[in-house]
């Protein structure tokens, strides 16, 4: 099947193409061209000048729809896909929280499955914990935090080929190990819910760590200690000039002025946008997998309101946050929410740009910045075609 989107404004690697036209066969990108010239034999779709560009790549998500991956049934997976891929998502790295072995082993053996169907948008399971600092904890479950055991994770890594990210704590006893092990199976480390200072990140980084979970989110920055200043994580992440970031550009997680700050820093290339989102993202659903967390204020708390628990943004929330509050180019928030992160996870030979010969993930927005279709593998999405 041949399809033509034309009269659009294209996001490509070179800059923006005014009037350009996207060549879709099947799934793949077969053509992005500045003539507007429709083809023979094309399905054409008229853009009437709107945005055309990259679907979402989301690394960090718990959850959507109403339900959460923690739960590991292919119905709560698919459930939570959907309602994202609707919002400009068109890959994915399911998220879990802290959890047990057993709730692991449930959730990778649905992502595998859904992994093995054809033009799948799961691209891997992400572990967020659970070794972690238990002083940082936020929200995730204390009862299963715990040192890095590799009684654990080099079973998991061995019987498993879905696991692409796991997040720790690399101040923690065994946690170098842990890292060294887990990249040398292809695994990224993330350092996250860390009291982490410098001499912890420096080397973490060459065990590693190359990557921070939700930058500025349970983490420490400049602090005193009996009169005497120290840098925190978040100094010390900034001064690993090629390590990464992604923060939750919700506008609440970390403030717009928070947001231009990581952009003028760490820049286009190693900042990635993320939701880290839960269950009641993208739904009518006001409650949480953790019956712990509440929703207020646009956000998801503890109810104790001592911690934020994650978001209930999508991924053209995060697009919008960063054009209308932290005032960034659209088309370098759209670098952060598709190009970036597919380079972080090791899919941009396929993912994450407009170009001939990728996959054809692809997301149309208007003036306000609003989804109006959604292609995933060439194919629309369901409830997004309003451009026609």
């Amino acid at each position: 099947m041949l399809t033509q989107i034309i009269n659009a404004r294209i996001l490509t690697p070179q800059g923006w193409l005014k009037n350009g036209s996207v060549l879709i066969r099947d799934n793949k990108i077969l053509e992005v061209t500045n003539c507007d010239l429709p083809i023979v034999g094309a399905t054409l779709i008229d853009a009437k000048g709107m945005y055309i560009v990259p679907g979402g790549v989301e690394i960090h998500v718990h959850g959507g729809g109403g339900r959460d991956f923690m739960e590991g049934s292919e119905d709560a997976f698919r459930a939570a896909i959907k309602a994202h891929m609707q919002h400009g998502t068109t890959s994915i790295f399911p998220t879990l929280s802290s959890s047990t072995i057993p709730m692991i082993r449930a959730a990778a053996a649905t992502t595998e499955k859904l992994m093995a169907e054809p033009d799948t948008p799961v691209l891997g399971l992400h572990l967020e914990g659970h070794y972690f600092n238990m002083k940082m904890a936020g929200g995730q479950m204390p009862e299963n935090i715990k040192d890095p055991d590799p009684e654990e994770y080099i079973p998991l890594l061995e019987e498993t080929h879905c696991i692409k990210r796991w997040d720790a704590a690399p101040e923690l006893p065994g946690a170098m190990q842990f890292a060294k092990y887990i990249t040398s199976k292809g695994v990224l480390a993330a350092a996250g819910h860390t009291q982490a200072e410098f001499e912890d990140i420096y080397t973490g980084y060459y065990a590693g760590y190359t990557h921070a979970t939700h930058f500025y989110n349970a983490m420490p920055g400049f602090h005193k200690r009996r009169g005497y200043k120290y840098e925190g994580t978040v100094e010390s992440i900034y001064l690993m000039e090629d390590m990464t970031v992604e923060v939750v550009a919700d506008g609440i997680h970390v403030p717009p002025t928070i947001l231009k700050l990581v952009y003028k820093i760490k820049g286009v290339e190693k900042t990635a946008l993320i939701t880290d989102a839960l269950a009641c993202a993208a739904s009518d659903s006001k409650e949480a997998f953790d019956p712990r967390v509440i929703i207020e204020d646009g956000v998801c708390k503890l109810a104790d309101r001592s911690a934020l628990a994650g978001s209930i943004a999508t991924m053209d929330r995060l697009i919008r946050t960063m054009v209308q509050k932290a005032e960034i180019p659209l088309e370098d928030a759209v670098r952060m929410a598709s190009e970036t992160p597919a380079r972080i996870m090791g899919v941009a030979d396929r993912k994450g740009t407009l170009e001939k010969g990728k996959d054809a993930d692809i997301m149309a927005l208007d003036d306000d910045l609003n989804v109006r279709a959604v292609w995933a593998m060439g194919k629309i999405v369901e409830g997004t075609n309003t451009l026609f």
